[in-house]
């Protein structure tokens, strides 16, 4: 991860694209705002309803506690900058990277524990080591004194719990000698050899991640790479960052915009840093459960990033909170879970899911006074706070929620509506406060 260069920009309600050779035009049935009912809508289905996943950025650099990949001193093509670590000490660190405690199965569990859906791990960041048995490279985790395929045992562990699998691969990478030289090409071989060994190698793989760093399609030849993936696992969902729009958007480390026509799905650490570091702020329970609810009431997915400890072990800490995360799920899951954004839109207050003919309310933070919706009433036949307390009033055209004179502090105030008709049918609209 790192810097947020994002192939497909997210700006309100619209992406703009960035300027694709046109070679590559041809290749692109669309680029701009993308319909929401288009070819991706099978295979987004379980994606789009799963809401909540899993991101894992580890590697040798979690020896250092520093960022992984930026921290590497030395060139970086492309890219420019240099990191704190020098080059000889960073690339030989896999030497010492022996984390006798990674456990993949404990991993999956505190994933499901916490309530998420899907894995996303980096096989290789940026500094271009390969966290999987890779046929075309030395610099990889099986020559460590670790010696085991982590990719490996962590898809044999997601496909035994039934938790999706998703691969992180970064095209740039800073170590390879051919890598943005004359001898690119060999370097796109390279690249596009790696992801058909974790398209082949590694069972069924339901996302593929990309992290192309502002690259253009023509940087990774992402035409061929693309039919290439597609060919090798057919089901599996793509991001936009290798230079073309694919199936979703990626706004890093922040919420993305309320979008029903364009799938999306917000990066956001845990913690500051996206790879290990000792003492790390570590956002609050509150922070993370407003973060996957604006998410899910914009209609996008939260991936939330963890760091693994240099032993193997996620942090406890990190742990504790996913797992406090989980039990909030237990409880209120059924207003994220399966639901789609609005039909009110996010705001300071909050947001609010829909299911069917079900909204969900989620107050995060009360204004100063009462919050009023524009809404038929005419239209609701139920209405309950099913989280939190307070009073409910319905006008002809606008509902009211009041919290009690002396609110209980809750994570989440929830109020739950039963309509006449589907709620995804109304159109989204801002609170009245």
């Amino acid at each position: 991860m790192g810097l947020p260069k994002i192939t497909v920009v997210q700006t309100g309600e619209m992406l703009m694209c960035r300027v694709i050779p046109a070679a590559l035009m041809a290749s692109i049935i669309f680029c701009g705002t993308i319909g929401a009912e288009d070819a991706n809508a099978d295979r987004l289905a379980w994606w789009k309803a799963a809401r909540f996943g899993m991101f894992i950025h580890w590697g040798p650099v979690s020896l250092k506690g520093t960022e992984i990949g930026w921290s590497r001193g030395g060139e970086r093509r492309g890219t420019g900058g240099t990191g704190e670590i020098p080059v000889e000490v960073y690339d030989n660190l896999y030497k010492e990277f022996n984390p006798v405690k990674f456990n993949a199965k404990e991993w999956v569990a505190l994933a499901q524990a916490a309530g998420m859906k899907y894995l996303v791990f980096t096989t290789k960041h940026h500094d271009g080591f390969a966290m999987f048995d890779s046929a075309l490279t030395d610099y990889k985790i099986t020559n460590s004194p670790f010696g085991r395929d982590v990719v490996k045992e962590l898809a044999d562990a997601c496909q035994e719990a039934g938790l999706r699998l998703g691969f992180y691969y970064s095209p740039p990478d800073w170590h390879h000698p051919d890598y943005r030289t004359e001898n690119h090409q060999r370097y796109i071989d390279y690249l596009h050899g790696q992801i058909r060994e974790l398209c082949t190698n590694y069972g069924q793989v339901d996302i593929l991640w990309f992290d192309g760093l502002g690259g253009t399609a023509a940087d990774w030849d992402a035409v061929n790479l693309v039919k290439m993936i597609r060919e090798l696992q057919p089901q599996i969902i793509i991001n936009d960052r290798a230079g073309l729009p694919e199936d979703h958007a990626t706004p890093e480390q922040k919420v993305g915009a309320f979008q029903r026509d364009r799938a999306w799905e917000s990066c956001i650490t845990i913690c500051n840093q996206w790879a290990w570091k000792p003492d790390d702020n570590l956002k609050s329970l509150e922070e993370c459960i407003g973060t996957l609810v604006r998410c899910v009431g914009g209609d996008g997915n939260l991936l939330l990033n963890v760091g693994p400890m240099p032993t193997g072990e996620i942090e406890p800490r990190q742990a504790e909170r996913l797992r406090e995360i989980g039990a909030w799920l237990t409880k209120y899951g059924s207003t994220i879970y399966g639901t789609r954004g609005g039909p009110f839109l996010p705001d300071r207050w909050g947001a609010s899911t829909c299911l069917g003919e079900r909204v969900n309310i989620h107050v995060l933070e009360w204004p100063d006074g009462p919050l009023r919706f524009p809404l038929d009433m005419g239209l609701v036949t139920g209405d309950d706070f099913i989280a939190g307390k307070g009073a409910i009033v319905g006008e002809a055209d606008s509902l009211t929620l009041s919290q009690e004179s002396t609110p209980v502090q809750e994570l989440d105030t929830i109020v739950q509506l039963v309509l006449k008709r589907s709620a995804e049918s109304l159109e989204p609209a801002s609170a009245l406060h």
